[in-house]
């Protein structure tokens, strides 16, 4: 939950509260659940729903107050203490380039291309977590990935040049 919840929304921070309050908010539910009803559940996609609506409902709360800035804003993400500094960096590296290019899409190919491909779940089980039709979910994967591919091969701007030395020569 907490590897999808951070491909939604980008930042460590803010995927931590999502999957919090996805669990607070399956918790409560399984409390009014039957037995019947729970032993229906498919567990993982039930829950991943939950995590897709509570970020759908952050995307609405934030767009109605505005963005908050300062330095808190550029913090870093806390890193994994059993992690391998050579492993955290390459980590670090793709997972910012892939947060940058998911960012870019449209709210709902994002959220299809990361139940499919981030997730591997199976289109039906995409279907079922953002409640449309399994057509929808191919399409919203396909363009999506289209997108990212494009995106990708885009030439993305580089640092600044140096005037005292041309085209990155150095002394």
């Amino acid at each position: 939950m907490f590897s999808t919840a951070l491909r939604l929304c980008g930042r460590w921070a803010e995927a931590e509260d999502l999957s919090a309050e996805a669990f607070l908010r399956a918790y409560r539910a399984l409390a009014g659940y039957g037995p019947d009803r729970i032993a229906g559940l498919r567990p993982r996609a039930w829950l991943l729903m939950i995590v897709a609506n509570v970020w759908r409902n952050s995307l609405r709360s934030a767009a109605r107050r505005p963005a908050p800035g300062g330095p808190i804003e550029d913090a870093p993400d806390p890193p994994d203490p059993g992690e391998g500094v050579e492993d955290a960096a390459a980590r670090h590296e793709t997972g910012r380039e892939l947060a940058a290019l998911l960012a870019e899409l449209p709210e709902a190919q994002r959220a299809a291309v990361v139940l499919r491909h981030v997730v591997d779940l199976p289109v039906a089980e995409v279907a079922a977590v953002l409640d449309l039709p399994e057509g929808t979910v191919k399409s919203h994967v396909s363009r999506g990935l289209a997108r990212l591919r494009r995106l990708r091969a885009a030439p993305r701007p580089g640092p600044p040049e140096d005037p005292r030395h041309p085209r990155g020569e150095t002394r």
